[in-house]
């Protein structure tokens, strides 16, 4: 089959020149050296997702390897490098977990995007305090819920018995989440064998 030009839009061009002993990785085709790639620990627990770019680099300097590639390949000067989709560290990285810090980002990946009150899933969300602040409500993950505009309003300054509504669940902190990087990303298929879990929560 013949191959692409350089410069074709499914290819990328990389200088094969040393840079301290090693692979030099310089884009032309800034989208296929972008394209994501799963970093998995020794353990094969993910722990990152970077660029294409930086994977090759990494597999050059032994530091990691190659599992498996995306549909494409990336052109250098002298040959074809398939694009890594998936890669493993030859070593183990020891990633302490972090407590979740309180945001309104974090309440609506807790809540799954969906209103506490009525089950809406939206993007058009809002925050709740269950019991008001202006009751001395506390601003805490076990007082503070999405809700969709519509039952923000209704509620208003009240609590929850008093407006007659009902929480789906009770509010609580999120365990710290060794997955959080993939939450807001999209699942690549052939990442899923290596990702059983939900990263929704």
């Amino acid at each position: 089959m013949e191959q692409p030009p350089i410069g074709h839009p499914g290819t990328a061009i990389i200088d094969s020149s040393q840079d301290n002993g090693h692979l030099a990785v310089k884009a032309t085709v800034v989208v296929a050296l972008n394209s994501p790639v799963l970093v998995l620990n020794l353990n094969y627990v993910p722990i990152n997702v970077c660029s294409v770019r930086r994977a090759i680099i990494l597999l050059d300097k032994g530091k990691a390897e190659l599992l498996e590639n995306h549909r494409g390949q990336v052109r250098t000067v002298s040959r074809l490098i398939d694009a890594p989709s998936i890669i493993r560290l030859v070593y183990l990285v020891k990633k302490p977990l972090a407590p979740r810090k309180l945001s309104k980002k974090e309440i609506f990946l807790r809540d799954q995007f969906t209103c506490q009150y009525c089950g809406k899933r939206t993007q058009n969300l809002t925050l709740d305090h269950v019991v008001p602040r202006r009751q001395r409500g506390s601003h805490t993950w076990e007082n503070v819920v999405a809700a969709c505009p519509r039952c923000n309003l209704h509620k208003a300054g009240r609590t929850p018995d008093e407006a007659n509504m009902r929480l789906m669940r009770q509010p609580k902190a999120p365990q710290p989440n060794p997955y959080r990087m993939l939450q807001s990303r999209t699942i690549l298929e052939e990442w899923r064998p290596y990702i059983p879990w939900s990263v929704a929560g």
